[in-house]
């Protein structure tokens, strides 16, 4: 392992467990992975997030293969399948956090709510229907949904974040359960006003340049 390889394992790790201290995961749950020379590197099957270390991130292939003896996230396909399908991201992520896995288990994508929506590419977070998890058909599942977009839903599972970076996957996932849980109280305020597309059409546009350049 050279010290190119070493940093993005490093990585990985240092995401996952950002995932879990901000309670987008707990325990075994959800996936992480990086775009990584002609492949990508991704977090192994059912091991808890503190005993993650560089070691124990599997390095996977574009056609699927990974080395004997390792055993990586049983949602790689979906994180392959984005990865090879969308070169403008470099870093998939995979959470069960409360208020998006609420909404995913209602079947329900979120609408226009707030206008940081805009930071998942369009006026609304759509919500892929259901599919056993990983497998073939939860994958292009989940490739329809983000079509267009950064993020979705899986109903009746969880969230997918995809980014160009880490750094920007993991936000982009703190971002959609933070407006899920806004939509959510606001669904028990009243009736929540929903935005026009042509107001988060020039948000989106605004977006590419400012801060983390959010609309990517």
């Amino acid at each position: 392992m050279d010290a190119q390889e070493r940093q993005a394992r490093e990585g990985v790790v240092a995401a996952a467990r950002e995932l879990d201290a901000q309670g987008l995961n707990r325990g075994t749950s959800g996936n992480v992975s990086c775009r990584f020379r002609d492949g990508l590197l991704i977090t192994p099957s059912g091991v808890p997030v503190q005993d993650l270390t560089p070691g124990s991130i599997v390095p996977m292939g574009l056609d699927g293969s990974f080395p004997a003896g390792t055993k990586p996230s049983s949602e790689w396909r979906f994180h392959r399948d984005i990865l090879a399908a969308r070169p403008e991201v470099g870093a998939v992520v995979h959470a069960h956090p409360v208020y998006c896995t609420g909404f995913a288990i209602c079947g329900r994508e979120i609408p226009a709510v707030h206008y940081m929506i805009a930071a998942f590419g369009g006026p609304t977070v759509r919500c892929a229907p259901y599919a056993p998890y990983g497998t073939e058909a939860l994958s292009r599942l989940a490739l329809d949904a983000l079509e267009g977009r950064s993020c979705c839903l899986l109903a009746n599972h969880g969230m997918i974040a995809a980014g160009a970076d880490l750094t920007r996957a993991v936000w982009l996932a703190q971002e959609l359960e933070t407006l899920c849980h806004q939509y959510a109280v606001a669904l028990q305020v009243g009736t929540p006003q929903v935005l026009p597309d042509s107001e988060i059409a020039e948000t989106v546009g605004r977006f590419r340049g400012y801060g983390l350049n959010v609309a990517r």
